[in-house]
């Protein structure tokens, strides 16, 4: 005869048999927390630098042309020669202003005589003092020619009126040239400033600059004292940018006219700026942004605005404050709210590395 099992029996043995299955599962692991790579906010001095490219110019610049037309017979310079005062640069065939001068002093020679004669006659009252008069106007029109015709010969050698380079020969033997038409661009050794072009956006900084860097791509290493000079009023239509002129203070031989030069200016010392990498920075609704580390190692986003951008660095003008932590490296995979851990140690710091760098390929992809 069977034995038939009590309900309560059996209850007790499945509850028992799910109690044991139970006990021989592991509990479930928290995920570990990220190592993050951070970094304490404090404030510097402001000495961060803007560079710009430029080209080493004179202040005083003048393009020098004859004041007469002509055909150019010599040219007595090359450029790159240093010139002085009175120095003779070239001249123009003096055929044609020779002929002319020659026939105005034949018609004032004629008109001396003339008007000799008038006063002779007058004096014996032969003629009327409006004949005399008319012969004594004719002699000074022909004397006004007579002088302006020398001044026309003299007009066909050039001549170099202050010191300086010659910066290009624009001109050369046996070409015809019109009046003013520039033959030589000549340059003033003693006032070389690199010409620049600075952004609309950056154009306040410059203004403030105590100091400038002027450094030349053929002397590398060699550094010169500059000075801001002058801005421009209105920026280019096309480049929307301000040309500037930056003074070389201390220039040696060494700076040449027209050499590639680079120019740092420094915004003045003693004013406090919040900087931190460039990598910290994290775009949010198009705005820039970066990511706060709480006590507890707790995230949250805050909202910054950049007063200037640096190759590695950006300038903080307003949402930070020194002595709060944010995040330096792999901002893109990160949430609000969640916890992370300070990599602080040599394998922590490595490992931050390694998922910095892994989000970064992940974004750009």
């Amino acid at each position: 005869m069977k034995r038939r099992l009590s309900p309560l029996f059996v209850a007790g043995v499945v509850l028992g048999a799910a109690l044991l299955a139970a006990c021989g599962r592991e509990a479930p692991q928290a995920e570990p927390l990220r190592p993050v790579l951070t970094m304490v906010v404090g404030a510097t001095e402001s000495q961060a630098a803007s560079v710009y490219a430029g080209e080493v110019r004179s202040r005083v610049e003048q393009s020098l042309g004859f004041r007469i037309a002509g055909k150019i017979s010599e040219r007595l310079i090359d450029a790159g020669a240093v010139i002085k005062p009175g120095q003779v640069l070239a001249r123009l065939d003096p055929v044609d202003t020779a002929l002319s001068a020659g026939a105005a002093d034949a018609q004032r020679q004629l008109a001396e005589a003339d008007a000799a004669r008038f006063r002779e006659l007058k004096a014996k009252n032969f003629v009327s003092q409006a004949a005399l008069d008319s012969r004594e106007t004719s002699l000074k029109a022909a004397a006004a020619q007579s002088d302006l015709s020398r001044n026309q010969t003299a007009y066909t050698v050039l001549k170099a009126d202050q010191p300086g380079v010659v910066g290009q020969v624009l001109a050369e033997v046996g070409q015809v040239v019109s009046a003013g038409q520039p033959i030589f661009r000549i340059a003033r050794q003693d006032t070389l400033e690199v010409a620049i072009a600075i952004p609309e956006s950056r154009l306040a900084e410059a203004r403030k600059a105590s100091d400038a860097e002027v450094t030349l791509w053929a002397e590398e290493g060699v550094k010169y004292r500059g000075r801001l000079r002058e801005i421009a009023a209105m920026a280019d239509p096309q480049t929307r940018t301000y040309a500037a002129r930056v003074a070389i203070l201390d220039a040696d031989p060494r700076v040449v006219f027209g050499m590639s030069a680079s120019v740092r200016f420094t915004t003045p010392a003693g004013s406090k700026a919040v900087t931190i990498p460039l990598s910290a920075l994290f775009q949010h609704d198009g705005k820039p942004a970066v990511w706060l580390v709480d006590d507890a190692g707790k995230l949250s986003l805050r909202a910054i605005e950049v007063g200037r951008y640096s190759d590695e660095f950006v300038a903080v003008s307003a949402g930070l404050s020194t002595g709060e932590r944010i995040v330096v490296a792999g901002v893109h995979k990160l949430a609000a709210g969640q916890k992370i851990r300070i990599a602080e140690r040599g394998a922590d710091v490595a490992a931050a590395n390694v998922a910095a760098h892994a989000d970064t390929r992940t974004a750009q992809r």
